[in-house]
Parts: structure tokens; C-alpha cells; sequence
């Protein structure tokens, strides 16, 4: 290969590097038909759930060629979230996912920049692609040798682990690629599918979506009742299947994580206090669907009804404000932690005073039978 595409490569590494991505890999642009394949598989087979994210449009999603015409190479940065914190005094904590503690995918596009603006200055077009439907991320990284395909689907870097965030850029630069995909570092290990709580990974190194916590606390769904109390108290994400991987454990062992300046957890209780606007100010970095506040409420509803103390300061007032929603799905997931908290009394004293067009709204219903069913 020519001198200054090796050169020029060694300078997107160094580039890259310098902007804060902790790993970089190339590979071809090629369409990557086996996972589009796997996407179109597991859709039918019912996997996805209502999940867009990679399923929405894997003809889409698995072809570079969308995203720049005439690509030739993908670069893959990877940007890692491993980090330790120390949980904030609260008599309701909820834990939040790991990788929202900070705002790791800024730093990670901060990388991608500065490498897709030096390849532009070498005169090759460059599009970033990060958190979104454009790319399968995890199978770019997979044939850039950036890591193996986890049991949990999620990708492992050698002696580093899964706590990484990933993104691309795909460009018309020819640039060296890796020589192959890192080799299976799972073996016989299953910790990860043990340790699910709602033993949502299955055959195939595959998550169902109708399962996993970290997607039903995304989705716009009604939560499962068959996985609330599993849902303990995580308010948004899940890291169990990541926590018990061995790979992250070692490191872990081997070298303390650096400490967050986010938060691990939220108070609940403060959090079903606060106003629409406030819940967005404070949590619009994350993922809710159509961008509705209740979606939060009904989580922090879930999680209070697992872990929450009904004399504790707050908590019968913020019951009380939930069951006077006007939104469905906050009622009735209140009515579900009411009970759980030993206030079902309170239920169809506020219900009564409820329009017909809410009373009898389907969700609340289905709350209500459950409930009258209670031994």
C-alpha cells in the first residue's frame, strides 16, 4: 500500500487519539448483508419489540452506501463510559445507566470530528454517524477489529471490556483495513445470560427487546407487570449483563475506574416533584419517547413502588399527584406503585373524580382488574 495512505492513516489515529477516542479501526464500506439479514430474522421473529433503533430500516442501516455514495472505507472510534461514582444521600435512590452519567456521546462525536476534518482537508469526503438508525454501529466495530461480538450483543474490546460508546465515519478515502474480526474472547462463559434479571438474551448472541429493561424503560409501551419488580430500582438503563462480564470485572481489578462528576442515581421522589420542563432541562439527554416527560414519571412511579417507603417524606404526595394525571400512562402506573406501597385505598377515591374519557381509558382499566384480582 502507497506510503501516504498508511501515512495518512497513522495521522487519523493520531488525530483521533489527541481528540479523546480511546480506539480506532477501519474496514471496507461494503454492505454488511449477514446482519441485515440477522435484523430482517430477528423483526419477524419478534425480537425488536417496538424498537426503531437498527430496526426501523436495516436495508438502510447495513448499507454505508446510503449514507455516502461511492465510500470506500468505515472508521470506527470507540470512546469508553467506565467510570465509579458515589450515590447521592436519598431515601429513593433510582440508579441510571452507566453511560449517561456523562455526556459521553458528545466526547465521542468531539472525536469523530476532528478525524472526519482531517480527512476532508486531505480532499476525501467524510460523514459521522453516531446514535443513530444510519449504521449498525456494533457490526462496524466488529469488522474493524475493534473488539468480538459479546453473548449480551453488546462488543468487547481485548483486555478493555464493553463499557465503550461507538460511532463512525464512513468516507471515499481508500485507507488500510483491519486484517479481520477479533476473535470470540466468550468462549464458554455465560455470566451474562445468568445474571439478566428478565433472562432477555437468547440463542444467537441475540437481546429480545420484549425483555431487556434497558429497552422497556425506552419504550412508549405500557411496562410489562410481569417485569416490574424485576425492574427494581433502575430508572433508566440496565447494566447487569455488563457489571458480571469478566473482561470488565478483570479491568475493574486491575484499574479503579475514574470518578464521575455525574450521578449515578436520582431521587424518585424529587423527580415525580418536579414539572414537566424540569424533568427535560435535567434529563433531555436521554432517550424518551416523543420526547413526553410521563414516560419518566411512569418509571420513577415503578421504581418508587419497588423500593419506596410509604411514610417516608413525599411519597404519599407524589402518589397522590400521579393519580391525579391526566395522562394515562402516569395513572396507571401509579395505581400499580399505590398498591405496592400498601395505598390502593387512595386509587378509586381520586379515579372518581377523574373524567370518563381517563376512568375508563384502557391502560386504567387493565390497572383496576389487577387490582380488584389482588388476594
Amino acid at each position: 500500500m502507497r506510503s501516504d495512505v498508511l501515512e495518512l492513516a497513522d495521522l487519523l489515529r493520531s488525530v483521533g487519539s489527541a481528540a479523546g477516542l480511546d480506539e480506532i479501526g477501519v474496514c471496507t464500506a461494503d454492505a454488511f448483508d449477514d446482519v441485515r439479514a440477522t435484523l430482517h430474522q430477528r423483526r419477524a421473529d419478534g425480537l425488536s419489540a417496538d424498537m426503531n433503533f437498527t430496526y426501523r430500516n436495516p436495508d438502510r442501516s447495513t448499507d454505508p452506501q446510503r449514507i455516502l455514495p461511492g465510500a470506500r472505507t468505515i472508521v470506527v472510534g470507540a470512546q469508553s463510559f467506565r467510570r465509579r461514582s458515589t450515590p447521592a444521600e436519598s431515601s429513593a435512590p433510582a440508579r441510571v445507566g452507566e453511560y449517561v452519567w456523562e455526556p459521553h456521546y458528545a466526547t465521542l462525536r468531539t472525536g469523530l470530528d476532528a478525524v472526519a476534518s482531517t480527512l476532508r482537508d486531505h480532499g476525501h469526503r467524510a460523514v459521522v454517524v453516531s446514535d443513530d438508525n444510519a449504521l449498525v454501529d456494533r457490526a462496524a466495530a466488529h469488522r474493524a477489529g475493534i473488539g468480538w461480538w459479546g453473548k449480551n450483543s453488546n462488543i468487547l474490546l481485548v483486555g478493555r471490556g464493553s463499557r465503550f460508546v461507538l460511532g463512525s465515519i464512513v468516507t471515499d478515502a481508500k485507507l488500510p483495513v483491519a486484517d479481520g474480526p477479533v476473535e470470540d474472547g466468550c468462549g464458554t462463559c455465560d455470566r451474562c445470560v445468568v445474571a439478566c434479571p428478565t433472562e432477555a438474551i437468547v440463542d444467537g448472541r441475540a437481546v429480545d427487546a420484549r425483555r431487556c429493561l434497558a429497552w422497556l424503560v425506552q419504550s412508549a409501551e405500557p411496562f410489562p407487570v410481569e417485569f416490574r419488580a424485576a425492574l427494581g430500582d433502575r430508572l433508566y438503563g440496565c447494566d447487569e449483563c455488563q457489571d458480571v462480564c469478566p473482561p470488565n470485572r478483570t479491568l475493574d481489578r486491575r484499574e479503579p475506574a475514574p470518578q464521575t462528576a455525574g450521578s449515578s442515581t436520582v431521587d424518585v421522589v424529587e423527580l415525580l416533584q418536579s414539572t414537566d420542563d424540569e424533568l427535560i432541562a435535567r434529563h433531555g439527554a436521554w432517550y424518551i419517547p416523543r420526547r413526553d416527560p410521563a414516560y419518566l414519571r411512569r418509571n420513577a412511579l415503578l421504581v418508587l413502588g419497588n423500593i419506596g417507603d410509604a411514610s417516608a417524606p413525599g411519597v404519599r404526595a407524589v402518589i397522590d399527584e400521579a393519580l391525579h394525571d391526566t395522562r394515562p400512562v402516569v395513572v396507571s402506573h401509579a395505581i400499580w406503585a399505590a398498591t405496592e406501597l400498601g395505598l390502593a385505598e387512595r386509587v378509586r377515591t381520586v379515579l372518581s373524580s377523574h373524567p370518563e374519557h381517563i376512568r375508563y381509558d384502557p391502560m386504567i382499566v387493565d390497572e383496576l382488574d389487577r387490582l380488584e384480582a389482588r388476594p
